[in-house]
């Protein structure tokens, strides 16, 4: 049996077990699971603290003291820091959670 088929290839007609099938097994492609969404968010947010503690380095003191990148990467990236972008990250993907349910 010689079934139509649309323009990108797949058959159409009357075989609804067909495309019931196709549809149970298609994931949503816009849907993220919510463990890598978190990750996602305070991984964002943990890159602007240090991206806004980077040019804070080279505002107060390049021009007295002419920091090079490397000297300046060395003084952001302590154990304090990654401490505060931490918590500061899930606290943000909390609030931003919350509003995201609320609205």
């Amino acid at each position: 049996m010689n079934r139509p088929e649309d323009d990108n290839g797949r058959f159409v007609g009357l075989d609804d077990e067909l495309v019931t099938s196709e549809v149970k097994t298609a994931k949503r492609p816009g849907k993220l699971a919510p463990m890598w969404r978190a990750a996602i968010e305070a991984g964002f947010i943990i890159f602007l603290f240090y991206s806004n503690l980077l040019m804070g380095e080279f505002t107060r003191s390049n021009g007295a003291h002419g920091k090079s990148l490397i000297f300046a990467l060395i003084d952001i990236f302590t154990v304090t820091n990654f401490v505060i972008a931490t918590i500061s990250g899930l606290v943000g993907y909390v609030v931003v959670e919350y509003l995201r349910k609320k609205f």
